[in-house]
Parts: C-alpha cells; structure tokens; sequence
C-alpha cells in the first residue's frame, strides 16, 4: 500500500480524492499496489467530509504527515509559493517523494526543490503545473527526448483564449467578453495573472527549461497581457488572415533562449488558430519529430487531478523497483536569454492619422530610414478629418520598430499609435 499526505483538499484535491476512489481498481491494476489517502492538512474541515472521508484522515499540522513514517508520498494542492515551499523542502528531505501542481513555485524555485529531490535521491514531479490533463512535461522529458527542440509555442491560458474567442467572434468589447468569463467561472475575481500573462509566462518557463536544458524562470519571460486588444483589430486581422491568440512562445536560436508571452496574429491555416474557447495548446517543434501539437483542457477538477494521479502512480512504479530519484533536474546547460529588443519579429501596426496626401509616403520614409520594410497596408477612413491606418512589417529586430514608433508618435500626422501586435507562425526562422 502507498500512502498519501495530501496538501490542501479545494478544486483539484477533491478531484484527487473522487479519482482515487473512482478508478480505485484500474489504478492498483496498473501499478500493482493499493493506493491510499491516509491525511489531509485542510484548514475547512467541511471540504473533507463532504467527500465522505472520516474525520480520522484530517490533520491541521504539517508535521502529522511529515512525521508518518507510512506515508511516502506528499501531494502538494494548497497552491502559491509559501508555505508550500517550505512544506515541500521538509517532505523531500525527509524521504517522501512529492507530486506538485504548483506552476507559480515551479517556475521560481524549481531549480531549489528539484536539487532537494535529487539530494535525498525522491521523486519530485509536476506534470499538472503546465496544461492541466494534457501531458507535457513527461513527452518532452522522455518522448521527445531525443530531439533538439526548436521551438515550443502555445495557449496555454484557458480564461484568456475564451476572451479572445468571444471577442473574435461575437465581436464583444474586452471588458464585456471578461465579465462574461467571471459569471461563467472561467475567470477569477480579480484576473489579472490570467488577462495580463503572468499566468501563461510562468507555464512557458517551465516548458523552456525542460525543452532547451537551461534554467528559464519566470523573470526571464517578456509579457504582455490582452487588455489593449480591440475588436477593431481582431477585425482588421481577419480581413489579413489572421486570428488573434495569446501566445506563450520559446525558442532555441544560434545557442541562446527567448521566452516571451503576448497577444499574437497567426494565420487561419495554423493548428493553433483553430484551439477556441477554454482549451488549451502547444506545439512543439523538434529537430527529428518535426511538428506535434499537444491538445486538451488546460485546467478544471479532473483533468488537473488526472495528471495529479498520473504523477502518483509514476511514483508507485518507481517504488515497487526501488528506483526513485532517477529523474532529476534536465537543466544540464546555462544559455544566455535574447531580451526582447533583440528579438525579430513581424509586426501589425495599427495608427490613427491624418486623412490627406503624402501621409503614407512620409510614415512609410521613417520606417524605411530605420531599416524597416511594409509587407502590407490597409487604411480605412475615420471621420472626415483622420484615417485607420494598418501596415504589416516584415521581419525586425523589436529595438528598430520601437525606434521607428517613437518617431511616428512625434508626428503632426500621427494623432495617435492605436496598437502594437506581433504576427507569429508565418516565416519563423526556426
């Protein structure tokens, strides 16, 4: 029998319970022994009643589990960095394996606790911090191991990308389709980690670190959220063929590391321009698999708490053949981060000017004196006096366009730089 300390017993830890006790017989099938939730440090007794377990399993002190030489295997569900870094350290160090879904930890101290496990020779795995039920972490460990990842893209929000698909196509305001998001439970209270991106900044380090080998944290990702987007460009998008996405991109380029997230035009043709509603993506690029994209719900109960279990009877295995600890950190390498001014991009630009002669020669002068070539314009009357005006670079070095944007904002002719968007998916350089 292996048993479980089980931190925190909210959303995913009741569906921890529900699914051990549902799938009871096909778990103990797969991994030849019983599994068994033997204490739960909830501060709401009531959360654990009600799932019909006794009061006996309830503990209000961390060292009740820690000090249960029964229990091997803590499980980590209370969420935020303390106390559930220091709750984890205390476990690994005393020889319990740990399973995580605790993306805001990893992503800031994964280097920490990951050397904890491998120290105290446990398994410390997180398989649900990055894509709820859909598996990551374990293909591109194992799976794809053999490749050189180029590139791994993706949503991996649920609450921003059923924004953008009500804004795409219901063409609802921001502010509309996120009050909609709120009364349906896609969206906490206050959103801000998901509408502003540090959400999906933190998946994606925990993604970059594993795909490129090298330590990425969560400050080393450039976001921006999707507050400033408007249906006005999600339409001029279309008309280009392009569908708007929040997008959680890395990349490996000549040796070096970008990790960025922001809202994104993509062509229609792209499988991730067809990923709507609260689901979640990720496409991943390698060097001898080619392209693979991984699909499902990003988050809820149960798929979350799938991955959960997952992690749990990986761990059983490992157990049952005295191999614990073998998998530990993957970062082998230091490479250097690309900051964002160096990185190329094309761009959407979206600018109110004056409607009259000679406006576009003398914009599309600036960007050519900053070494910026215009794939495409559009421009589209507004009032008697101004004009949307809509231009598509090519690919540029992000410091030359803001360059060449301060310019343009200094100009009589410019009454004001509406939108800023990047185009993503189209002649990648990887």
């Amino acid at each position: 029998m292996v048993n479980i300390g089980l931190l925190g017993c909210g959303t995913v830890g009741s569906g921890v319970v529900k699914l051990l006790a549902s799938n009871r017989d096909v778990i103990s099938l797969r991994t030849g022994q019983g599994v068994a939730i033997k204490r739960i440090l909830e501060k709401d007794p009531e959360k654990v009643l009600s799932l019909g377990l006794s009061e006996d399993v309830l503990c209000a002190d961390i060292k009740d589990i820690l000090d249960d030489d029964d229990i091997s295997v803590v499980v980590e569900l209370i969420g935020g960095i303390e106390p559930a870094r220091t709750f984890i350290l205390q476990a690994l160090r005393k020889g319990k394996n740990v399973v995580t879904a605790n993306k805001d930890l990893i992503a800031v101290h994964g280097q920490e606790l990951l050397a904890a496990a491998e120290e105290n020779k446990v398994d410390f795995f997180f398989e649900a911090s990055v894509g709820g039920g859909i598996p990551l972490i374990y293909p591109l460990k194992h799976s794809l191991g053999a490749n050189r990842i180029k590139e791994v893209m993706g949503i991996v929000n649920g609450t921003t990308n059923y924004i953008l698909t009500k804004m795409s196509e219901e063409s609802l305001e921001f502010s509309r389709a996120l009050k909609e998001a709120q009364e349906l439970g896609y969206a906490e209270a206050d959103p801000t980690s998901d509408v502003e991106g540090y959400d999906a900044a933190r998946k994606i380090a925990i993604l970059a670190s594993i795909a490129f080998n090298s330590r990425v944290t969560f400050e080393n990702v450039y976001v921006e959220g999707i507050t400033r987007l408007s249906p006005l460009d999600i339409k001029y998008g279309y008309e280009l063929g392009y569908v708007v996405k929040l997008l959680a991109i890395a990349q490996e380029i000549d040796g070096r590391v970008q990790a960025r997230v922001h809202p994104a035009f993509i062509p229609m043709h792209h499988p991730l321009a067809a990923v709507k509603g609260v689901y979640n993506a990720v496409f991943v690029n390698g060097d001898a698999v080619g392209e693979v994209m991984f699909f499902g719900r990003g988050a809820g109960q149960m798929p979350t708490a799938s991955a959960v279990v997952g992690d749990i009877m990986e761990i059983c295995h490992n157990l049952s053949h005295g191999t614990t600890g073998m998998l530990g950190c993957t970062c082998f390498e230091a490479k250097e981060i690309i900051p964002i001014d160096k990185v190329e991009s094309k761009f959407y630009i979206r600018m109110l000017v004056k409607d009259r002669p000679g406006v576009l020669a003398a914009i599309a002068g600036v960007f050519g004196s900053h070494q910026l070539s215009i794939a495409t314009v559009l421009q589209k009357t507004s009032g008697e006096e101004f004009a949307q005006l809509v231009l598509v670079t090519h690919r540029v070095p992000e410091s030359d366009l803001r360059d060449a944007l301060m310019v343009l904002g200094e100009m009589s002719i410019v009454a004001e730089i509406c939108n800023v968007i990047r185009v993503e998916g189209e002649d990648s350089k990887v």
